[in-house]
């Protein structure tokens, strides 16, 4: 692989920020916006604004985003009555989906629901995708309240599936009672699985966690500790990653507290194992903030490919 494409969104007050945007990058540093930072997938499903975005190249070369079906613009006020608590409880099950075979080509977006044997659970957050190659298949996982707790504590769920077409039963990849966790992402260094979630409180922090198998049991990583706690509580969230072309791993943190609401704040460190992740500060430049999202490694072709496409 010799290139990168972040698939995010945009914090904007207008619906055309909660829609799909391309960012290109050759080291996972310096990025540049495809399309003069224009949108280029909207959603006209659902609540008609997607958030939260994954990306992956699947098995037989083809390629799914995932994302959450939610515009705050279009609904916050009038349908949820300003309030976090009701986009929760009442918010929508379903994700949004596109299907691609060359990054350039994308199909009509369409909704799924991933856990459609469950009771309502209000709004699935932040998918995120993993192959389990030992076995075949994909685990989506993604946020989501549990209603038992009258919709106060978010867990991580996950289902498997080989084509996002059909899943299996979903079940908790983790959750700690008393705790609130989101934003999972899952990456896979050395044979084992390491897990980024953030804790919504108590304390709200970035956690590293990591397995043998890509389902748990979790374990903390304990060399994460001091990133994690040299970062002011309550202002980071959507953690993603990915290799730099000298084996580092470079974690994005967005920063969605900050007065200017600065987006994603990159940080490097040379193996996840030792969760000795330090801040990357000006090493790393976007054309503006970044949020939530994934990062794709493409290949020198599909790079040119999209560069060609969208200049």
């Amino acid at each position: 692989m010799t290139g990168y494409l972040f698939v995010h969104f945009r914090e904007k007050k207008t619906p055309d920020g909660e829609q799909v945007y391309f960012a290109v990058s050759r080291d996972a540093f310096h990025w540049e916006a495809l399309g003069g930072g224009k949108p280029v997938l909207m959603s006209d499903v659902g609540e008609k604004g997607v958030r939260d975005h994954t990306i992956a190249r699947l098995s037989d070369g083809s390629f799914i985003i995932l994302s959450t079906d939610l515009s705050l613009a279009n609904g916050f006020e009038s349908r949820y009555g300003g309030s976090w608590k009701n986009v929760s409880e009442k918010g929508s099950p379903y994700l949004v989906l596109w299907r691609s075979k060359d990054l350039i080509s994308w199909s009509p977006a369409r909704l799924i629901n991933p856990d459609p044997d469950s009771c309502h659970t209000g709004c699935r957050w932040a998918p995120d995708i993993i192959r389990d190659e030992q076995n075949d298949r994909y685990i989506l996982h993604w946020s989501a309240p549990d209603p038992a707790s009258g919709y106060g504590q978010m867990r991580i769920l996950c289902a498997e599936t080989k084509d996002f077409e059909s899943f299996g039963k979903a079940e908790v990849l983790f959750e700690e009672k008393g705790h609130s966790y989101i934003d999972s992402a899952i990456y896979r260094e050395d044979g084992r699985y390491y897990l980024f979630v953030k804790c919504e409180r108590n304390p709200g922090r970035i956690v590293l966690l990591s397995s043998e198998k890509v389902t748990g049991p979790w374990e903390t990583v304990p060399g994460f500790h001091d990133t994690a706690y040299s970062l002011e509580e309550g202002k980071y969230e959507a953690p993603t990653a990915c290799r730099t072309p000298d084996g580092r791993w470079i974690l994005f943190l967005d920063c969605y507290a900050s007065p200017a609401r600065q987006g994603y704040v990159p940080f490097i460190a040379d193996s996840l194992k030792s969760g000795a992740f330090r801040p990357a500060g000006k090493e790393c430049t976007f054309p503006y903030g970044f949020k939530h999202g994934t990062i794709l490694p493409i290949t020198q072709e599909e790079y040119s490919r999209l560069k060609a496409f969208y200049s």
